[in-house]
Order: structure tokens, then C-alpha cells, then sequence
């Protein structure tokens, strides 16, 4: 009954919590004899880390993983490899006012109405720093990808969206999205984020953003109908990611307004291969890879922990009011970017291996 494990044939685990003194995840079906080092997910990690700008909370956690385990001079063994992170800043007094109440936005209630029990403190197992070790294990599983697939895969993400500010896809610049601390393909969007989140966080309230994850080189095949197909994983993956209320593949709601003669993606011959038009579907069609780009987006809400004070209630039944102390994003979904790319490649290698086992390599 336990679901804190994702994936089949490539399958992690995670475990702790904010607060407590490490995380840590097992990441299980690793082929044997992949070259991985520490410093290989650690460059995953310093993607996603905290405190890297004013936009980001500012909880200071260097997040330097060790591999404990399934790792024999430089390569993979096939058995089960662990990763640990320590949590080295910790403030469990910020959430001192709050241990007996639920905070609106967040699980404490519905934890508290399972369990019967909650770690406070953060959020415990519900916060969002449980995502460092989901891009540790993605940073694994791009391994597997590389020695699959080569270096004609790649995976990236973007924000394409924060509050009602969306980019420009006429100045989308993959380039662009290391250049600032948004994850912005869109310079121009960039600086208008800059003035937006500034008012958000100085009036004590936060904002949602939408996040775009693209994987390039995908071979066409990958997914497994009826009820595993890659979309449907890609859709779960996403979900399972704090704070996401959304996800679309390809054009998503959008395809609700296009006309049937044009959402279709139309198909020629180059050479001797299919080449497709567009690309409406995703690059997933019948919940099996077509060979396109695939393209997922997911909307993520705006942070829960706020200044601003709330309504709310408390263990006892009380009504009361919510302040939310402590370090807190003002807009989760910057942060979410890394983690969006690394369930991406959990899925993409979880399926590749599926599909060796079925059809062959």
C-alpha cells in the first residue's frame, strides 16, 4: 500500500523529511556498467538547490549527495543504488505557531485526517524539498537515456508562465534559460517577472507559474497501451510533483479549439522516413512515442505559505488565523523546473527499459 516509489522497470524510491536530519532516495534497475560519479548528480542538483536568488527561498542547503550504494569504481553494478542528502538548515522553530494548525493551501489537514499524525515542521514529508532527491534520481536516469539514446537526446524545461505574465514564443531562446533566474525563454518576460514577483513578495502573497519540459530524440515506440501509456505516466509523473493542479501533453486544452484539419499532424515522406508537419500531439500518439519532441506542460499554484493572514481552523476546532512564517517561495514553479525535467527522464527510462524487455532493443 506504501506509494512512495515511482517507475517499474527504472523504480525510486524517496524517503524523509523536510526537517528531519537527511533525504535520501533507491534508485533500483539501473543497467550495470554506467559511468556515474557524484559530481555527475550533483550538477543536477545546484540546478534546483535553494537560495540561489531573491526569487527562491532562502533556506541555505548546500544539497550535496553521496551515493552510498550500487556504484563499484566509477560504474554501475546493477544492484540498488542509494543516494543521501543531508539537511544542514533547518529552522523548526518558524513553525512553532502552527503545530496545531492547518494551514490553508497546504496537506496539513488532509495529512492529519489519514494519519492522525503530522510532522509540522515544514511540512515533513508533504514539502516540496522531497524533490531534490526525484532530481538525483533523474539525474540517473539520464545515465540510462545517454547510453541508449546517444547524444542526439536531450531534455529541457522552461517557465512559460508566471501569474498572467506568459512569454513570447517568437523570442523563445533555449540559450536564454541560463541566463536568469527564472528559467525564462523569453528575455523580455524575464524582466517583467523581475517586477511582478517583487510586488508579489513585498505585499505578502505569492504566484503560480506553468512550466514547459521538452525531450528531443525520443525514438518512436516508447509506451505501452492501453493503461501504460507514456502520456499517461508522463501526466502521473508530473502530478505527483508538489503544488501541480494541471498537466497537458502537446497542445493540451488548446486542441479544444482547433479545428479537426488542422490538429491532425499531417506526415510526408523524407528519404525513407515518415516525417511529421507539426507537432499537436506532443510526439505522443495512441500513448506510444512518435519520434517528435515530446512536450509536456503542468501548471503549478501559487505557494501556500504566506504572510498574508488566512482562515482557518485548528486540531481542536477552533476557527482561527494563519500567518505562515519561515523562508518561502514566492513562486514554487522556478524551482519546479529541474524536478519537471527529471520525472521526464524517470519516465522516458523506465519505458526505454519496458520496451527492451518487450520488443528488443
Amino acid at each position: 500500500m506504501a506509494s512512495n516509489s515511482f517507475g517499474e522497470a527504472f523504480r525510486f524510491t524517496t524517503w524523509g523529511e523536510s526537517h528531519g536530519p537527511a533525504i535520501g532516495c533507491v534508485v533500483d534497475g539501473v543497467p550495470p556498467r554506467l559511468p556515474i560519479s557524484e559530481p555527475d548528480i550533483q550538477f543536477f542538483l545546484d540546478r534546483r538547490k535553494p537560495g540561489q536568488s531573491r526569487f527562491t527561498t532562502q533556506r541555505q542547503e548546500p544539497d550535496r549527495v553521496k551515493i552510498l550504494s550500487g556504484v563499484f569504481e566509477g560504474q554501475t553494478t546493477g544492484t540498488p543504488i542509494g543516494l543521501v542528502i543531508e539537511n544542514t538548515d533547518q529552522r523548526s522553530k518558524d513553525y512553532g505557531d502552527i503545530m496545531s494548525r492547518f494551514r490553508p493551501g497546504h496537506a496539513d489537514y488532509t495529512y492529519e485526517a489519514k494519519y492522525g499524525i503530522r510532522d509540522y515542521r515544514g511540512g515533513g514529508r508533504s514539502s516540496a524539498r522531497e524533490t531534490a532527491m526525484r532530481v538525483a534520481a533523474g539525474a540517473v536516469a539520464r545515465k540510462v537515456l545517454a547510453a541508449r539514446l546517444g547524444n542526439a537526446f536531450h531534455i529541457r524545461g522552461a517557465l512559460v508562465q508566471v501569474g498572467p505574465h506568459k512569454v513570447n514564443r517568437d523570442n523563445w531562446d533555449w540559450d536564454e534559460v541560463e541566463r536568469n533566474p527564472f528559467w525564462s525563454p523569453d528575455k523580455d518576460a524575464a524582466e517583467t517577472w523581475t517586477g511582478f514577483l517583487d510586488d508579489v513578495r513585498k505585499s505578502g502573497s505569492s504566484a503560480g507559474a506553468v512550466v514547459e519540459i521538452v525531450a528531443e530524440g525520443v525514438p518512436a515506440g516508447l509506451g505501452e497501451p492501453v493503461y501504460g501509456k507514456l502520456d499517461s505516466d508522463l501526466a502521473a509523473a508530473m502530478m505527483t510533483i508538489n503544488a501541480v493542479k494541471g498537466v497537458e501533453i502537446g497542445d493540451g486544452f488548446a486542441a479544444a479549439e482547433i479545428p479537426g484539419h488542422e490538429a491532425a499532424d499531417e506526415m510526408r515522406m523524407e528519404g525513407d522516413r515518415p516525417v511529421f508537419l507539426s507537432n499537436h500531439a506532443g510526439g505522443v500518439l495512441g500513448g506510444i512515442s512518435s519520434g517528435q519532441p515530446v512536450v509536456v506542460r503542468f501548471a503549478v499554484k501559487p505557494t501556500s505559505s504566506i504572510l498574508t493572514p488566512r482562515r482557518s481552523v485548528d486540531k481542536d476546532g477552533n476557527e482561527v488565523d494563519v500567518v505562515t512564517k519561515g523562508r518561502h517561495d514566492p513562486c514554487v514553479g522556478i524551482r519546479a523546473v529541474p524536478v519537471g525535467e527529471a520525472m521526464m527522464a524517470c519516465v522516458l527510462a523506465d519505458h526505454l527499459m519496458r520496451h527492451a524487455a518487450q520488443c528488443g532493443s
